[in-house]
């Protein structure tokens, strides 16, 4: 791959150069030659031309088109490039079995809308391994009552076993970051984590309950567009304090306060 092209933030480019911790990403993704894999951003290649051989497909999204350009000339058949935003491409178009192995130096200013898109698309993906900026990681690997806890740590640890890979430093990257990163493996789960009964109103309600961190569980769900009314006969239900604040409930407590919202929602709404 030339190294002629010159990074362009506007992409969020930074190019991964380091070579042992291209070879943790490898070893982390246990590629076969069975494999389908996705890879988001492949830059300059430094993943890509270690993975080529080593699959059976590799398709790529990349959203620059000089780079994407010198990856349609390679000409190897098991090579497929998607021009384009990787928030706007249909994945359904790309992702056209189960099982696809994801791999992706992600750029970090659209790495946590990707994770999302990701979840979406959880039943195609099998297992995923991804680069981060540390503090993004923290996020995803956090527990309940920590200032790191968040919705995307909910969501994702409801679908996903997440586990660190390796610690990558700036000079890993050209040009050099400002920040750590991190390479974390997602290892899709057979079943979620806890039994959710609405996938969609579950995401709803986690999500409401983050979005203000400093407020309350009920001052949150209300801002949601929740009835104060339906607040108030769920916390009874549910035997939940809704004075306690979203980063101290666990996976368990939402699945339940979901369920027992929308138990309550309904009853409402058919009164």
């Amino acid at each position: 791959m030339s190294t002629l092209h010159r990074p362009r933030k506007r992409f969020g480019q930074n190019f991964l150069i380091d070579q042992n911790v291209v070879n943790h990403i490898i070893a982390a993704a246990e590629l076969s030659l069975s494999d389908h894999v996705l890879e988001i951003g492949p830059g300059q290649g430094a993943l890509t031309h270690k993975m080529l051989p080593l699959v059976q497909r590799l398709d790529l999204i990349e959203i620059d088109r000089d780079l994407a350009q010198q990856f349609t000339d390679n000409g190897d058949e098991k090579l497929h490039v998607h021009v384009g935003d990787a928030l706007k491409i249909d994945w359904n178009q790309i992702l056209n079995q189960t099982d696809y192995k994801l791999v992706a130096n992600l750029p970090y200013n659209i790495s946590s809308q990707v994770l999302f898109k990701m979840i979406t698309h959880r039943q195609l993906i099998s297992r995923m391994i991804l680069m981060f900026q540390k503090e993004v990681g923290d996020r995803l690997r956090a527990q309940p009552g920590s200032k790191e806890y968040g919705s995307l740590t909910v969501l994702c640890q409801l679908w996903f076993d997440i586990s660190r890979v390796t610690l990558v430093p700036p000079s890993a990257f050209k040009p050099p970051p400002k920040v750590m990163s991190e390479v974390l493996r997602f290892d899709r789960r057979e079943t979620p984590r806890v039994e959710v009964d609405d996938d969609g109103f579950f995401r709803r309600v986690v999500k409401a309950s983050f979005a203000q961190r400093r407020k309350t569980l009920r001052n949150c769900l209300c801002a949601a567009g929740f009835s104060a009314e339906v607040v108030d006969i769920t916390a009874e239900d549910a035997q939940l304090d809704m004075k306690r604040r979203g980063e101290t409930l666990s996976i368990t407590e939402f699945a339940h306060l979901a369920k027992q919202l929308q138990i309550v929602e309904q009853r409402y709404l058919t009164n």
